[in-house]
């Protein structure tokens, strides 16, 4: 599923372990390892406002900065405002590869016609909850980070949101789950976006090769009776898309439906080359044409 940015976002050149995006007013120059072809315009990086240098094979580093420390700006996603800031782990708030599945999301939940229950596990800074949450479904937002949950609210007033009702939940993704389960608790949708490796709040470890098939099972067992979609997405893995596909069908095969599976594109502006992110899995109840 490939998306060539919006107003707001653009990939303007890819190249040599290296992506320039536009976030906004702001262009950056982060790492990217699947970019391992030549540059397309090597003058336009002299532009870049911030640089993201890291150690190889590692997620934290340190930005540099060409005309002083950013604070937090505003890029417009849709109808929302999110707030970017330049972090350690050179993430920036907007994965925006994932708008293809945004905007999905949203004709699924406006074209139910019936109130939705979504819960999205590791939902970080609550892009994906708020777009939920705005086409009328009630959200469910768990993260194990305060940061990124303390972040995701400040979305949700700056996007004007505040009246709607997302309950905020500070856990690890598996133990909520299992709670839930325990409960009696389900979701007509369930959103997975889990790292390659990770912490709870009180020091649960998260492996993605090792826990994702019993993440699927905890999430079979969260769906309704009427259940609407679940997607799996997954980032920086030694993983074909075909995995997420057949640990989603194992998961899911008593409930009938049909799985559709890939990777999420972004189109650079320099030479419309593919840039491919993040692998996808999603489920929905009905049959396959």
């Amino acid at each position: 599923m490939i998306t060539d940015g919006w107003d707001e976002y653009a990939l303007l050149d890819t190249g040599e372990g290296r992506k320039l995006e536009r976030f906004g007013r702001v262009l950056m120059d982060r790492p990217e390892p699947q970019a391992i072809w030549t540059k397309g315009d090597p003058g336009l990086w002299a532009r870049a406002d911030a640089i993201f240098d890291a150690a190889e094979e590692a997620e934290q580093g340190a930005w540099r900065f060409a005309k002083g420390r950013l604070g937090d700006w505003p890029v417009r996603v849709r109808d929302l405002e999110i707030l970017c800031r330049a972090t350690s782990f050179r993430h920036v708030g907007i994965f925006p590869e994932q708008i293809v599945h945004w905007d999905w999301m949203e004709e699924r939940i406006r074209a139910e016609r019936r109130p939705i229950s979504v819960l999205n596990l590791f939902g970080y800074t609550g892009v994906a909850s708020l777009i939920c949450a705005r086409a009328g479904a009630a959200v469910t937002h768990v993260d194990a980070s305060k940061k990124a949950i303390a972040w995701a609210k400040e979305n949700q007033s700056a996007s004007g949101l505040d009246d709607r009702g997302v309950r905020w939940i500070l856990d690890d993704a598996v133990k909520f789950a299992q709670r839930e389960i325990r409960r009696g608790r389900t979701y007509d949708a369930v959103l997975l976006d889990p790292p390659r490796y990770g912490r709870g709040p009180n020091g649960e470890v998260w492996h993605l090769f090792e826990h994702l098939p019993m993440l699927m099972d905890l999430t079979r067992q969260l769906l309704s009776n009427e259940p609407s979609f679940v997607t799996l997405t997954a980032y920086a893995v030694r993983l074909s898309f075909m995995t997420l596909h057949e640990v989603m069908r194992d998961a899911l095969e008593d409930r009938g439906g049909a799985i559709s599976s890939g990777e999420l594109v972004t189109l650079d502006q320099a030479k419309g080359r593919h840039l491919s992110t993040s692998l996808f899995a999603r489920w929905t109840p009905e049959a396959a044409p």
